[in-house]
């Protein structure tokens, strides 16, 4: 009978041992191993609800944003005209934000609304005058209709780097209705850079 107690203390013993040898040395760095189940990021589907409309995007330069150049990017989308006040007020906030993030994987499109569109010499001028640095995307009925025509103007469309739309102000939106400051959209866009 001590002889089986001895038995089963060894097999224990054996066991511990096998389970911290194997939690060392299959950790990342040899210090922690992470316990506990890892979080699901999967890519959106193709037409999937709430993911990164499967469109092109082409900018007033003749740039095609297509979505196999978004994917793995972060996307911000705002819709805005140049005769809304609303826009022109966020215009330097979304410019700076664009400029701070744009090494960072980070792609803006700031979809022109306007009908019919200004040529372009006067949506350079625009440009220059409201310090617009982000690409400008005329619009057109596939992206009228991909967007489920924004109700009103500015709107921003926020999807993380899988596609996935982003609710960014917590009211199950998945989008921001009216302008949006700097500060807020750094908010957001700090927590999906650091998300890989």
């Amino acid at each position: 009978m001590n002889s089986n107690k001895a038995l089963i203390g060894i097999l224990l013993a054996g066991t511990v041992g096998i389970i911290v040898f194997l939690f060392v040395h299959l950790s990342k760095d040899g210090k922690h191993v992470d316990v506990g189940a890892k979080t699901a990021s999967a890519e959106c589907a193709t037409g999937a609800k709430n993911c990164l409309p499967d469109v092109t995007f082409t900018d007033v330069q003749g740039h095609a944003y297509t979505s196999k150049e978004l994917a793995g990017k972060v996307v911000v989308v705002n819709f805005w005209a140049t005769w809304c006040h609303p826009c022109e007020k966020e215009i330097p906030d979304l410019s700076r934000a664009y400029d701070k993030y744009k090494s960072q994987g980070v792609v803006f499109l700031g979809v022109m609304a306007d009908q019919p569109t200004p040529d372009e010499q006067t949506l350079l001028n625009f440009q220059s005058d409201h310090e617009m640095t982000y690409p400008v995307v005329r619009i057109n009925p596939e992206l009228l209709s991909a967007f489920d025509d924004p109700p009103q103007l500015p709107t921003t469309f926020i999807f993380d780097r899988q596609g996935h739309k982003i609710d960014v102000d917590n009211n199950k939106r998945f989008f921001h209705l009216g302008a949006i400051s700097e500060s807020r959209l750094s908010a957001v866009l700090d927590q999906l850079v650091a998300k890989t």
